[in-house]
This record gives structure tokens, sequence and C-alpha cells, in this order.
């Protein structure tokens, strides 16, 4: 039995983190510790043992830990790029998708009359940036990791590289958009093309260039229609609302593209007119169709936000993996209210935060 740590690293997009994990002796037992934050700066500290425990099992909670923060890209090379020297080195592609902050209710009226911001539909599918280039067509998810894509989606996206704006010998192109299984593949961003990175255009040009890119590509193929000025963002969000969409989506026109998200508001923004949540699920009573749920709490750890029920028409989940619930808010101690399950994430391999989770309105 001896003492273990590690060191790990995420830099990203400003971000430039550190997460330190320690497994050692306390007593007549062991203690696992782990500090956090910036590179740098005064760094957060926690336990995840309030009492010291068998080595056994501080072992286990030790490992659970950091196969965790590595699964969220964290690595151990102090460079810090996402999953280097891990498991997932293989199918990283350096790519990582813009995301959208949510906003609430009291939020929203001010971005349908806000001209600098422009409206589309919220897709309810699984992110799927795209890569064209001389070697193949490459499917990723939200992670930045390579996964496989439908044939169907292939063939699709065959077309988009069939075009005339596109040649593969000068460098690759890079879409970004909603895999909607059978209904189509929606791309919403171009961030390259033919090796050009685009990523400092503003949103409206690249999606100039998005749209001649698609113009005559597979039906397959759908468009993420912009609509600009307060009626017109009004008209689409009662359209939505009517159709039973999963949400609107708000990006500042003249914005470059950023990866990631910043903490609370930004360029991009969503309202789902329902909240929905990622989470991990694991075993919960033995004999009962019902799982527990968990998401990243401020320190990194995962911290259980209650119980769901899977219905029985659906496969029980394997425990730890990541699927979406709806649920109404979040109450006081985090646990999320009258939560349905709803599918798995397969475009995802970390939970949401305990922070995003709506809150009941005051």
């Amino acid at each position: 039995m001896q003492s273990k740590s590690i060191s790990l690293f995420f830099a990203e997009a400003g971000s430039d983190k550190v997460y330190n994990v320690q497994l050692s002796p306390k007593g007549e037992g062991f203690v696992v510790d782990f500090q956090y934050g910036r590179r740098g700066s005064s760094l957060s500290a926690g336990s995840k043992t309030p009492e010291p425990v068998e080595y056994a099992k501080a072992l286990r909670i030790y490992e659970k830990l950091v196969a965790e923060k590595t699964g969220k890209g964290y690595t151990e090379v102090e460079g810090g790029a996402r999953y280097q020297d891990t498991a997932n080195a293989g199918r990283a592609t350096g790519l990582s998708p813009q995301l959208l902050n949510a906003i609430e209710d009291d939020e929203l009226d001010a971005l349908l009359r806000d001209d600098a911001f422009i409206a589309q539909e919220k897709y309810d599918g699984e992110r799927r940036p795209t890569i064209i280039a001389a070697e193949g067509i490459t499917g990723t998810n939200r992670d930045g990791l390579v996964v496989p894509m439908s044939a169907a989606l292939e063939s699709a996206l065959a077309t988009v590289a069939a075009s005339p704006l596109i040649d593969t010998r000068e460098g690759r192109t890079v879409l970004d958009g909603e895999d909607l299984g059978d209904a189509g593949y929606v791309p919403f961003d171009v961030l390259e093309i033919n090796g050009r990175d685009l990523r400092s255009l503003p949103y409206t040009e690249r999606l100039d260039i998005l749209e001649s890119l698609i113009v005559e590509a597979s039906t397959f193929i759908g468009r993420a229609f912009t609509y600009r000025g307060t009626e017109r963002k009004r008209e689409l969000l009662r359209q939505l609302r009517e159709a039973n969409a999963e949400g609107i989506v708000f990006k500042r026109a003249n914005a470059p593209w950023n990866p990631s998200r910043p903490n609370s508001g930004g360029n991009a923004l969503k309202f789902k007119f329902v909240a929905t949540a990622t989470v991990v699920l694991v075993a919960g009573r033995e004999g009962k169709r019902s799982m527990q749920m968990q998401v990243v709490d401020a320190d990194g750890s995962l911290r259980v936000v209650g119980n769901v029920t899977i219905p029985v028409n659906a496969p029980m989940p394997s425990p730890g993996t990541v699927h979406e619930v709806e649920y109404l808010y979040r109450v006081g101690d985090g646990a999320l209210f009258q939560p349905v399950y709803l599918k798995p994430r397969n475009d995802k391999a970390t939970p949401d935060t305990l922070a995003s989770l709506k809150r009941k309105a005051a």
C-alpha cells in the first residue's frame, strides 16, 4: 500500500487549469484530497474522504476521480492539450465547439428586441462538428472526439465535399452542426474552408459562406434559418412554441467564433422551453427501474441530484453512462424536481455542471 498523487492540466480558449489529487495515509487509514483552479494562482482545496478509509476504498475513490477528470480532457502533459497521452488521444481532433449559455424567462424579451442578436431554432439532436479532408469525412462529438456517423450522413456530406468551392488539396473544411438522426443534419456554422481559418469572421459572414457551400447539397442537409429584427424573432419564437420545439438560439451577428463558453452571458445563448440536463446515471435500488443521477459540482467531482425512473420501453442504461433527462427546476439542495428520462447522450462524455441547472423562480 503506497501513497499516490497526480497533477492534471487543461488548457483551451483562455483556460489554463490544474487539478491535483493525492491518496495519502492519515491516522489508521487513507484519505483522498484534491486542489484545483487556474494554474499559477491560489488553488481551492477539498477532500473526497471526510474520514480516513481503508486503502482499497481510498484507491477506488482516487482512481474514479482521476478518470472523471481525464474523461473531460485533462491530461498529465503540462501543455494541457485535451486528451494528450490519455486513452482517448487517438480519437482527439482538437476541435471544441462553441457552446451556448442558457438564459431565463426574464432575459428573453431583451434579446428579442436587441438587433445585435439574430435568432435560430434550437435543434434536438447530437452535436456533430464534421471535417471534410483529403483522407475522408470525419464526424466528431462536442468533446472533440471522433465518433461514427450513419451511412446517410456520410453520403450527404459527400455532396457538400463535391461543391466547387471545396478543394481538399488545399486543406480541410470544418462544419459545425446538429445530427438529427433520420431527420437529417443541420450545419449552422463553418469554421474552416480549404484550410483557411474563418473563426475570426463575424458570424453572419460565416453563415453566407456556409449557405454557398450547401446550396446544392443533399436534401439530407438542412438549413439553420436565421431571423433578424424584433418582429421576425418574435414570430420564430411563436412558431417554435406551437411546434413543441426544444427552444430558440440567439447569436450576436458580428461576433467571431470562440470555443467552449464563458462562465455566463456571451455571444451565443439558448432559451429552452423545457429544462433538460445531461447526467451520469448510476445503479439505483436493486430490482427497481430507478437510477441515481449525478452532475459535476464546482470542485469537478460528481454530485447526486436525485433519482429518475427508466421507462419500461427503454433499455436499462449501463451504470456510469451519460443520458439526458427533462425536469422542471432544481430545488434548494440541488435535486431535480420531477425528472423524466429522455435518451442516451452519445455526443457527450461528461454531464452538465450543477451551476448550469435551472433553479426555481423566486
